[in-house]
């Protein structure tokens, strides 16, 4: 029998059909077994598995029931959901589910919080101005808002994993949602630097040259001690997994852990910036 190899960085529909995939094969399921616990046809399992059929609400939530996912960030629903609102670049639902489970994760990120760090009400302000030029609908935004709580909370774990965050001071400097919603920002990225499996710390403007990435760049270590990259343009995401392209990603990330200060430095430049939106 002939299997059709997956490309899941080419759609989130592709993506989506290859997280299933690999659930299923994972439990040592055929198609037929999946498909009789669903209710659903071997052929529409196929199709889903192979991005030529689009997930559909109730399968997912099908998915979720056969797999143990029902009510987690990391469900089949709420990777539907997000397809569904076209709010998710190529590649990254994949990686949010890379995310929940990861025992390592290195964040870089320009001009905006990192979505794991962002409170509420900075998320609302971000999506709000999404909503503001038209490219998506107050339903959406509030979607997206409630994506990202479920996604913070798939980090609390009983052993949560190791994030480290490297923000450029640009995060820190870039007003979003008034006075009020980053001072209480700000506030969160204290309290994160404060907890037992993080680390947190500002790229000044002042590394000029030394900054070694201009776009967002996530680094997971998995539980098989492997590493995946994901990184991102304006208009796309891609999830990478091939060692050669990932390892100088890694080498980069820790020249940069070491040319920015320390943490101790970073959160006391956060609160002088603090101070300024009180």
């Amino acid at each position: 029998m002939n299997i059709k190899e997956l490309r899941p960085e080419s759609s989130p529909e592709a993506a989506f059909g290859a997280r299933l995939r690999r659930s299923r094969e994972e439990r040592g399921w055929t198609q037929e077994e999946l498909a009789s616990q669903t209710g659903y046809s071997s052929q529409h399992i196929s199709a889903v598995e192979t991005g030529r059929k689009p997930p559909t609400r109730r399968f997912s939530r099908g998915l979720d029931a056969v797999f143990g996912l029902e009510g987690t960030s990391d469900g089949f629903e709420s990777a539907e959901r997000e397809l569904k609102n076209g709010s998710l670049l190529e590649g990254f639902p994949e990686y949010v589910g890379h995310e929940g489970r990861a025992a390592e994760i290195r964040l870089f990120e320009v001009g905006v919080i990192p979505g794991p760090l962002q409170t509420r009400e900075y998320a609302a302000a971000v999506e709000a101005s999404h909503v503001k030029r038209g490219t998506i609908t107050p339903e959406q935004a509030a979607e997206r808002v409630e994506f990202l709580i479920e996604r913070q909370a798939a980090l609390v774990r009983p052993l949560p994993p190791l994030v480290i965050a490297v923000l450029d001071e640009s995060c820190i400097r870039r007003s979003v949602g008034g006075p009020r919603v980053m001072d209480e920002q700000l506030g969160r990225l204290i309290d994160f630097a404060e907890q037992p499996n993080t680390s947190l710390q500002i790229a000044p403007f002042a590394m000029g040259e030394r900054r070694p990435f201009n776009r967002l760049v996530n680094l997971l270590t998995l539980t098989d001690r492997s590493v995946v990259a994901y990184v991102e343009s304006q208009t796309q995401g891609y999830l990478d997994r091939e060692t050669p392209s990932v390892l100088p990603l890694v080498r980069a990330y820790h020249q940069l852990q070491t040319e920015a200060p320390s943490q101790a430095e970073s959160v006391a430049m956060i609160n002088q910036v603090r101070k300024g939106t009180s």
